[in-house]
């Protein structure tokens, strides 16, 4: 038991502690202090990664309607919410309209892969290659292209909302490219892939693009209507009767104006 926590003190730096370890290794109080530490560090290093992962506010997938989406594999969701798909650096592409939960689900997996210990980056395919793009320093430019690379796992949302240049499709190859059999990619888009010349019209490597993120990949498509506009269309509901409650409630005449003094 000794070893083992001389072990984890010298795994956390400690080594002034390690150095006088014959001093201390007997005192009562040694392995609360490793475990305060080692919690801590966790603490502070889940902190840290929820912070740079960017995922922003999202509904828990505990919350998520089943039953909207006229189509949703539920159980390939709640598959990728075990993470396995990262061991096997495999990419997941969930594809549907607008407004069917596709970015909550992504959300959830992000959030999940950073509970779990993993550097995670979350961004919308606007912010991500719009900033890129706006990089006029090739060394800077490549040093956040290795930023991209690095990450346990990178959610790239909204890919096919716009139209993108040649340059934007070939900063997301090379994001693509980069990260292939190596590590996982989660994209979210409302477009089949037939349909992406749209977005990155007259891209020469849109082939190999496509070509590269469904290769290994867990595709997921969902169908149904707007879950978004539902939501809004049930709290203007809820609105416009507590307006005809309060009017209901109103004496006749409360909005003439009294006569003056």
């Amino acid at each position: 038991m000794t070893d083992t926590l001389k072990d984890r003190a010298l795994a956390l730096g400690l080594h002034g502690l390690a150095a006088h370890w014959a001093e201390v290794a007997g005192c009562d109080w040694l392995a609360d202090l490793i475990a305060w530490e080692e919690d801590e560090r966790r603490a502070r290093s889940l902190k840290r990664r929820l912070g740079a992962a960017r995922i922003g506010r999202f509904k828990p997938l505990a919350d998520f309607d089943w039953d909207w989406p006229r189509r949703c594999d539920r159980m390939a969701v709640e598959d990728l919410m075990s993470l396995g798909f990262l061991n096997e650096a495999a990419n997941v592409v969930l594809v549907g309209p607008n407004g069917v939960g596709k970015s909550t689900i992504a959300a959830n997996i992000a959030h999940r892969a950073v509970l779990e210990g993993h550097t995670v980056r979350f961004d919308t395919a606007a912010s991500m290659l719009g900033e890129l793009a706006a990089i006029d320093s090739d060394t800077l430019l490549q040093r956040k292209l290795r930023f991209y690379a690095r990450q346990h796992l990178l959610v790239i949302d909204e890919v096919g909302y716009l139209s993108y240049s040649n340059r934007h499709a070939d900063l997301l190859f090379n994001i693509v490219s980069s990260r292939s059999q190596q590590r996982s990619t989660i994209i979210t888009t409302n477009r089949p892939f037939a349909e992406w010349s749209e977005a990155f019209p007259n891209a020469a490597c849109l082939v190999a693009l496509v070509d590269r993120l469904v290769h290994n990949a867990e595709i997921v498509a969902i169908d149904g209507d707007s879950y978004r506009r539902k939501e809004a269309e049930e709290r203007q509901k809820v609105r416009s009767a507590e307006r005809r409650r309060r009017r209901a409630g109103k004496p006749k005449d409360a909005d003439r104006k009294a006569p003056p003094g």
